[in-house]
């Protein structure tokens, strides 16, 4: 469920090495970089097929016209791009332009042409009325995936904007947490809430990862993750995750 993002504009060849690295050793899901940085982390990944090449789309603010985001998809999958993450338009979003911000969406969905597509409201920019609209412009436009962040941003997933955002979307759309998801807890909180897919760095991805392979049984019973608990129950069942 863990995808390995290196998005940030200071992400050089050590670092996109040792996120390879990570991810191959741990076989998480995906590994996202910059557009530039396609082509290394498809050198990297070689024959290992079982890991995404994602692409990320109108990073990091979403601000480029619906024809800029097009291309990029166009491009990035003759790169060999098999999942996308595109930032919605948040400021049409917060100026109230659904209809743009939806055409934007829909766009880039037909584009995609059946690849996986993830678009990232940034929530940390948004009331919860523009999150929920965000939820419901990339429902009807099609899109597979709602996620919290960009990771540039200073939040994002927060237990407050899973909760609200699963409870709104239901199963009409997967939900991924990034943007402060940094340990072992936090994945298993968000899980309980209704995340599928967690974004995360390379520090935080170990971190996460580590934690995890420390277990000796690794999580014991991951229907637990599917129950209601209140804060007490959790602490009690803590030691068997």
């Amino acid at each position: 469920m863990i995808d390995l993002s290196a998005v940030q504009a200071q992400d050089d060849d050590d670092y996109i090495r040792s996120l390879v690295n990570c991810a191959m050793k741990y076989r998480c899901i995906a590994v996202i970089p910059l557009p530039s940085r396609i082509a290394l982390v498809r050198e990297l990944l070689g024959e290992d097929s079982d890991i995404l090449l994602g692409g990320a789309i109108g990073f990091p603010s979403g601000g480029q016209t619906t024809a800029a985001k097009v291309f990029e998809t166009q491009e990035q999958f003759q790169m060999g791009c098999r999942e996308m993450d595109m930032v919605i338009n948040i400021s049409k979003l917060i100026s109230g332009r659904h209809e743009e911000v939806l055409d934007d969406i829909r766009s880039v969905v037909e584009t995609c042409n059946g690849v996986p597509l993830k678009v990232i409201l940034e929530c940390h920019y948004l009331s919860e009325s523009q999150i929920l609209k965000g939820c419901d412009l990339c429902i009807d436009a099609g899109a597979n995936w709602v996620k919290t962040g960009t990771g540039w941003a200073k939040t994002g997933a927060t237990f407050d904007n899973v909760s609200l955002i699963k409870a709104h979307v239901g199963d009409a759309i997967g939900v991924k947490a990034a943007g402060g998801v940094r340990d072992l807890e936090t994945v298993l909180g968000m899980y309980q809430r209704g995340v599928r897919r967690f974004g995360v760095g390379l520090k935080s991805g170990i971190k996460i990862l580590e934690q995890a392979y420390a277990i000796p049984d690794g999580v014991l019973d991951i229907s637990l993750l599917n129950q209601e608990h209140d804060n007490q129950d959790r602490q009690e069942i803590d030691g068997d995750y």
